[in-house]
């Protein structure tokens, strides 16, 4: 506990507060020599990389030092007891070091910092993070940008990890809790993003107002008629007990969630591929002779996919093995041809050095396609394909 609700200010743990005696009788630092030292910021760049942990906690910290000179002692307070908890014994490059510098600087700004809204540290913080919400994050989505808010999201995401530490439980207010729920909430739904901020929150820019883009974003968005994927949920179970784990259904934003949620891809690259699809889908629609872009054609995903499989092709036909394109009798032709072009794109994504063998990405698409028969026994007629 990092304070108490008594207005008492902060110190340091015991354990920690002997170990900062003992290494400053070790490795002192010359504090008379350099008076303003506790007011430059710990640089992330010289934390150790045995305690990367707490960067984004000593970046909060700078961050905020001139708006609540408190709540940043109390952020780096935390960062100290972290980087304590994760190498007791300083027995890592640089460790010993580092440790010695916060522990100085916190010991020389412990009564020096006083509480700005409160009189206490508890108060304190729960009344910045509810100021920090309302200015920054309440209805913010349609003020900044989504680079903006992904940052403003961690910040109020380390606030909270670091007021949980200070404030108990029992002084938590309902509207801390409330407010912290729904930043929550807003990360969950905030993905991020190289050009296309599809699931972003914040202000969208001009280039997803351009029709072509949301033509294939939706084209792409288009589950209907697929069946819905099941995942053992184990979550929560020991691995020795006896209670029954239960299905739960995944839900899916699109095509590429969709595959994802059956084959396993990292989610980084469902990201990467759904960006790059449809850019891919955008730029080849805009060439063509359509004049309303609002919805994409099947001529241009038709194009798309003879395109990308032209050498899966070429491979089937050098093997004399038929292809496993596979288009049943009255099923949505234009989806399924983008389940093929996303499925290849997500092999391509994970394949790393693979990719350099372009027979061996053949050979994997070939095998992961004619395995969706037996993936979808709910609904064999879709994937109705032979070898």
């Amino acid at each position: 506990m990092a304070s108490t609700s008594s207005g008492k200010p902060t110190r340091l743990p015991s354990h920690i507060d002997s170990e900062l005696k003992e290494k400053s009788q070790i490795m002192p630092l010359p504090m008379e020599d350099q008076p303003n030292l506790h007011e430059i910021p710990i640089d992330s760049e010289s934390v150790p990389s045995s305690l990367a942990a707490i960067i984004p906690i000593l970046r909060v910290a700078n961050e905020i030092q001139k708006e609540n000179p408190r709540v940043a002692f109390l952020c780096r307070h935390h960062a100290t007891e972290k980087a304590h908890t994760m190498d007791p014994t300083s027995s890592g490059r640089g460790v010993r070091q580092f440790k010695t510098h916060l522990l100085h600087r916190l010991d020389r700004e412990d009564d020096k910092i006083k509480c700005t809204l409160s009189t206490n540290d508890p108060e304190e913080i729960q009344l910045f993070y509810q100021q920090f919400y309302e200015e920054n994050i309440k209805d913010a989505e349609h003020r900044k940008k989504p680079e903006e808010m992904a940052n403003i999201f961690q910040t109020a995401t380390v606030l909270y990890e670091v007021l949980k530490t200070v404030v108990p439980s029992r002084e938590l207010e309902e509207k801390t809790e409330r407010y912290a729920k729904d930043v929550e909430g807003k990360k969950k739904r905030s993905k991020h993003f190289n050009i296309l901020p599809l699931f972003a929150i914040g202000v969208k820019p001009i280039i997803m107002e351009f029709p072509e883009i949301n033509a294939a974003f939706q084209a792409l968005r288009n589950v209907d008629n697929l069946p819905k994927p099941r995942i053992l949920s184990t979550q929560g179970v020991p691995d020795d007990s006896s209670v029954m784990s239960t299905d739960s259904v995944t839900s899916v934003n699109d095509i590429l969630d969709w595959l994802s949620s059956i084959f396993g891809f990292q989610k980084g690259n469902v990201e990467n591929q759904r960006e790059h699809l449809i850019l891919l889908l955008a730029n080849m629609y805009i060439r063509s002779e359509q004049s309303d872009h609002r919805e994409l054609d099947s001529a241009t995903v038709q194009k798309l996919q003879d395109e990308i499989f032209k050498n899966y092709t070429s491979w089937c036909n050098y093997l004399r093995c038929e292809t496993n394109l596979k288009f049943p009798r009255g099923c949505d032709t234009k989806q399924l041809e983008l389940i093929y072009i996303g499925l290849y794109l997500l092999i391509w994504g994970e394949a790393s050095n693979v990719r350099l063998m372009p027979e061996c990405l053949c050979y994997i698409f070939h095998n992961v396609c004619f395995s969706f028969k037996y993936t979808f026994s709910i609904m064999p007629s879709f994937f109705n394909f032979t070898c």
